[in-house]
């Protein structure tokens, strides 16, 4: 795990999850429970600006306790009525493209609760930015009942396997609990990204 000491100053969360509510009661429990500790903490809500699912359940939960929520969204989905019309701000994109880097621009923090492979897509990508020196931020699972524990294992096993140093898996944070997720993020020390494109680790 990467050293802890407090660094990182944390107003904004992006938060990956599902349009769907998934089978397990927990995940939309967890995603009420992430909504309203974000709000309270006053920590902006940063996410995908559906209304559907585990997304909706976040940014519903976020606004009634009283908290910024930024949505942005692909015209596409927008056009198909899946946007939430609630929101603090809603920004309409031209694409998935624009709609991932806004939110990477617009958030100091990541978190990644269940989901299909849109979530598990959105959190590769800013997890390999991490790895390559594009931001410096904090990327970490909420692993609700377990449900990331065979992603945790495969990532060990491509370390294993030698496709990915310890060093790099250990950038992605993990906890069962949101609290503990969110000490282990205002702790975080990045990589050296240099570093490691130098093959030094």
């Amino acid at each position: 795990m990467p050293t802890i000491q407090t660094t990182q100053t944390i107003q904004s969360i992006a938060v990956y999850c599902g349009s769907s509510f998934g089978s397990n009661p927990a995940f939309a429990a967890v995603a009420t429970q992430v909504g309203h500790s974000l709000a309270r903490q006053g920590i902006t809500l940063v996410y995908g600006g559906g209304r559907a699912g585990l997304m909706g359940q976040v940014a519903d939960a976020a606004l009634s306790a009283g908290g910024t929520v930024i949505g942005i969204i692909p015209e596409r989905l927008m056009n198909k009525e899946a946007g939430h019309r609630g929101l603090t701000e809603l920004h309409v994109v031209p694409d998935m493209h624009v709609r991932k880097s806004m939110m990477i621009a617009k958030a100091d923090a990541f978190i990644t609760l269940p989901g299909g492979v849109g979530t598990y897509e959105e959190l590769f990508e800013v997890w390999t930015w991490l790895q390559l020196g594009y931001h410096r931020k904090p990327v970490g699972l909420l692993n609700v009942d377990g449900y990331y524990d065979p992603l945790l294992d495969m990532m060990r096993h491509t370390v294993a396997q030698g496709f990915m140093r310890a060093e790099n898996n250990a950038q992605l944070l993990s906890d069962t609990t949101l609290d503990g997720l969110l000490m282990q993020m205002r702790g975080f020390v990045p990589m050296d990204s240099d570093a490691w494109l130098n093959n030094k680790y």
